[in-house]
């Protein structure tokens, strides 16, 4: 079996407790799982006093390697299709 030549990306969604919006945005990270592979991980901002100073008032927001990719708002079409265009390859 060949190695792949790709690195994984990886998506942090940046969240807090009772944030309709930081729902919905984990349904559509979730929905574009299925259409593309990545590592997440999530994060509630305000168990950090660094993270919920800088994204606070933003979130939710969406890091895809580290970059701000999308805050508030996120489809699963969008991500998926950030994600196909971001494909690193492996630096050995």
């Amino acid at each position: 079996m060949a190695e792949s030549n790709e690195v994984t990306p990886r998506v942090v969604v940046l969240t807090r407790v009772d944030c309709c919006l930081c729902h919905e945005a984990l349904e559509q990270v979730q929905a574009a799982r299925r259409l593309v592979d990545f590592e997440l991980l999530v994060i509630d901002v305000d168990g950090d006093p660094a993270l919920a100073e800088r994204y606070g008032e933003e979130v939710p927001v969406v890091l895809v390697d580290g970059r701000k990719a999308f805050k508030y708002r996120v489809t699963s079409h969008e991500l998926a299709r950030r994600l196909r265009r971001r494909r690193w390859p492996r630096i050995f």
